[in-house]
């Protein structure tokens, strides 16, 4: 049965605002609650030109699924939608609308690697406030374990790579975007290195004036740093110590984003390709 899809939006919670606002203000930040919106979801519905997604399931729930698929054939998100377009966009997934809190993500290691919300402890999770932006990640790219950055001297954290998308729209959990990849953040979360891209959507209206880094600064002023302060801080309510960041905590600029893409592109190959050993259970198909 197809049902119709709904995403609810009120006005956003209170932002985590930049490191030049007083700290009283980030606190009271924190403690806002967030709304959790009414979401629904079209049984199947066409998420680009060419992939539909299908949910199975109760939302929320542990069972509940968004599965993916091209022209009626089941495919997997992280290894079936193409990395780059033609015109030099990168596909984005999207796995948590902005302004929803509910922690989504692709399941690397179920087969066709559909979205579901992490659980921990036998209790689904949420993040301890809504995020502000658009939230998903990269196919066919990988943060290898096994691989040193010869910098920072960490590992990768084993997931494809993070996609902060700042554009105006909300887009719908289990849509598939071009996107214009313009500064990426090196987190540091347990030891382990998760890259953080910052994209924008290339129908948003703001697209074409950003094409680097500096550009997010001059059309969104404070953003970047709302970002980091985002991810830096997300796990303190929860009495666990800041996120750090490596590279000086630099968003570095597109050049070094696209380094970093072929870099985990590659690292992804490699792992699909047998080069380099499934050692993590992850599903590769």
């Amino acid at each position: 049965m197809v049902l119709s899809a709904l995403v609810s939006m009120v006005a956003p919670a209170a932002r985590l605002a930049p490191s030049r606002v007083a700290p009283q203000r980030v606190a009271q930040a924190l403690r806002a609650p967030a709304f959790r919106p009414r979401v629904a979801f079209h049984a199947a519905r066409a998420v680009s030109a060419k992939y539909a997604s299908e949910k199975k399931g109760d939302y929320p729930s542990m069972d509940f699924r968004i599965f993916f698929s091209e022209d009626g054939k089941p495919v997997s998100p992280w290894h079936n939608v193409p990395l780059h377009n033609a015109d030099g966009t990168v596909n984005f997934i999207c796995e948590i609308p902005k302004e929803t809190k509910a922690k989504m993500e692709v399941a690397t290691d179920e087969e066709l690697t559909p979205i579901k919300q992490d659980t921990k402890k036998g209790k689904l999770r949420d993040y301890p406030y809504n995020i502000n932006w658009n939230y998903g990640m990269l196919p066919q790219t990988w943060e290898d374990p096994g691989h040193e950055h010869p910098e920072m001297k960490v590992m990768g954290d084993n997931d494809p790579v993070d996609v902060v998308e700042i554009g105006s729209a909300a887009l719908e959990m289990g849509s598939v975007t071009p996107v214009k990849p313009v500064g990426v953040y090196a987190m540091i979360d347990d030891g382990e290195l998760d890259w953080k891209v910052i994209a924008i959507s290339a129908a948003d209206p703001k697209a074409k004036d950003i094409n680097d880094v500096e550009d997010v600064e001059k059309h969104f002023p404070g953003e970047l740093e709302k970002i980091r302060v985002w991810f830096r801080d997300y796990k303190t309510p929860d009495g666990k110590p800041q996120n750090k960041f490596g590279l000086d905590d630099k968003c570095m600029n597109k050049e070094y984003t696209m380094g970093v893409i072929e870099e985990t592109s590659k690292f992804y190959q490699d792992l699909l390709s047998g080069k380099t050993e499934n050692k993590k259970g992850l599903s590769l198909k």
